[in-house]
């Protein structure tokens, strides 16, 4: 076969070359070890937990040692992508703290490297694919759809592996004649990688989460360029990783099965392989078994859903830190304030199997992370998410900031700060009762009769001194107690508790219930300095009018 005959009756427009390829795209001027790595999803519109994890492991890689980190929209899959998902991936991943370096952004293109988007590099791929066919290593298909069906069929009922290799490769061998009355009949064609693997030779390869991984040599006839010209991901990927100087590829490892083909690709173009970072599967108990978070089964798989949920950025950015390395939290311990881009980062410390979600884990951490900040923070991030998703309660929340903030300080600060936010959505049902249009109509127990309670009540009503300090207030509730036969003594009643028809936690919680409309809440005394003396009074006695 006459290869540049072959390559000029496929590529007649290209004249560019791989040489001045790589004088447009030069070696990057960066640090001894510097790691350059990218984030390259497709733009279905559907940004996930897994997409957040790919990129922290990336941002780590790239940001700690120096290097870059870049953006490339791999498009060429036209069918799936959603219009405006570029620019939701972009604003989600700034929302979680990944910024990029250079690469594809909302109004365009930042950075020397591109196009960022891989529709628009047609041209590129197209010099490095009339190289392969000049090289005999890669030439033209004309199957049809029908004959490509047939043949998957037959390999099915003789149970061989099924794909286009060896004696199916029907169009490898063929002629440049043959070739031709193809292309002069108008007939689509796809570009295909000549393989000279063979499955029955295996060879070492070390990725650098599974660690040394024994590889079975491709013997498929891949595509390269499918019949409108753009290419698959497989050869893209290669073309665009080498041109953009990329170190390490960071990826799930749903990948690895293609490892062997990219292995092969990579070294017929002559290019460096890139260090490969496979990233194993976010898992979930499902039962006693372990399953794949699935887009269709589990909402918490989309990054939109912690948003909604109201869970803080620090929250999951530690969360997810936590998920990648395993000491992270040690470290995160000794050092409780440093700032979680101190801590050095491993891909070897990624477990090779895979992480299983743990929603429990998650708001403990976000518990945590609430806890840590001020009141001043609380009411700006709280108040940015409820105008996002309740607009009402957003209203209430800015119509008086200092009432707001103090709401929010209750027992904030100090060396064991409340915990009792794990998210923002949860803040309304929390403190809604310091909103007259949130409070609920108190449901006291039913083993209490109405005249005691109301008995209580107007016991409170007739004691109550807005001057008075904790120790005091608390003093006057536990003589109301007594007064009515309960006991405080909290021992003895544990001790026989029929002895006694309540205790001073069941007056308590009367006064709390008329108070706050429910069974729970932050200090009471601390509330009722909040509320003020006057709406402290007048939700008591409609609390009594409603008994």
């Amino acid at each position: 076969m006459d290869t540049k005959a072959l390559a000029n009756l496929l590529f007649p427009d290209v004249t560019d070359t791989p040489e001045a390829l790589e004088a447009r795209f030069p070696s990057r001027n960066l640090p001894e070890g510097a790691v350059v790595t990218r984030m390259a999803p497709s733009p279905t519109g559907f940004v996930h937990l897994g997409n957040l994890v790919q990129g922290l492991t990336s941002e780590r890689l790239a940001h700690q040692s120096g290097g870059v980190l870049f953006l490339r929209v791999e498009d060429t899959d036209a069918k799936r992508e959603v219009p405006g998902a570029v620019e939701v991936l972009i604003n989600t991943l700034k929302h979680y703290g990944i910024h990029f370096d250079e690469g594809a952004t909302i109004d365009g293109d930042n950075g020397i490297y591109g196009p960022y988007r891989q529709r628009q590099r047609a041209d590129i791929y197209h010099v490095y694919a009339k190289k392969l066919v000049l090289d005999g290593m890669a030439y033209p298909c004309f199957c049809t759809e029908e004959e490509l069906n047939a043949m998957r069929e037959k390999q099915e009922a003789n149970k061989e592996t099924t794909g286009y290799y060896g004696k199916y490769a029907m169009w490898r061998d063929r002629s440049l004649e043959e070739i031709q009355a193809q292309l002069d009949a108008g007939k689509p064609w796809v570009l295909r990688f000549r393989s000279t693997g063979n499955i029955a030779n295996q060879f070492k390869f070390n990725d650098l989460v599974k660690g040394e991984l024994t590889i079975t040599e491709n013997d498929v006839d891949h595509v390269l360029l499918k019949s409108d010209g753009i290419p698959t991901y497989h050869f893209a990927h290669a073309v665009d990783d080498h041109l953009m100087r990329t170190t390490h590829v960071v990826r799930g490892d749903e990948w690895l099965p293609t490892l062997p083909f990219h292995i092969q690709l990579f070294k017929a173009l002559g290019f460096k392989l890139p260090k490969y970072v496979h990233i194993g599967p976010l898992m979930k108990m499902d039962g006693t078994s372990k399953r794949k978070l699935s887009k269709r089964k589990d909402p918490e798989l989309a990054l939109t859903y912690y948003k909604a949920e109201g869970f803080p950025v620090e929250a999951v950015y530690e969360y997810i830190m936590t998920l990648l390395n395993s000491n992270y939290e040690d470290w995160r311990r000794a050092n409780p304030t440093a700032p979680s881009t101190d801590f050095k980062f491993s891909p070897k410390k990624l477990n090779p199997a895979g992480n299983l979600f743990d929603y429990a884990k998650l708001c403990d951490i976000s518990k945590n992370e609430i806890a840590k900040m001020d009141a001043e923070r609380v009411y700006t991030l709280l108040v940015e998410y409820a105008e996002e998703f309740d607009s009402e309660f957003a209203d209430a929340l800015k119509q008086d900031p200092d009432y707001a903030k103090a709401i929010l300080a209750i027992g904030r600060g100090g060396k064991k700060p409340r915990k009792d936010l794990a998210t923002w959505k949860e803040a309304k049902p929390y403190m809604g009762f310091f909103y007259d249009q949130y409070l609920q109509v108190p449901e006291f127990d039913e083993k209490f009769a109405p005249s005691l309670i109301k008995t209580v009540l107007e016991k409170y009503l007739a004691t109550y001194d807005f001057a008075d300090d904790s120790n005091t207030w608390f003093d006057k509730v536990k003589a109301i107690t007594e007064e009515i036969g309960f006991t405080t003594n909290m021992k003895a009643y544990k001790a026989d508790p029929t002895a006694f028809p309540g205790t001073v936690a069941d007056v308590s919680t009367m006064i709390r219930l008329a108070i706050t409309g429910k069974t729970n809440s932050p200090d009471l005394y601390t509330v009722t300095r909040i509320l003020g003396y006057d709406r402290t009074v007048e939700r008591v006695r409609k609390a009594m009018e409603q008994l």
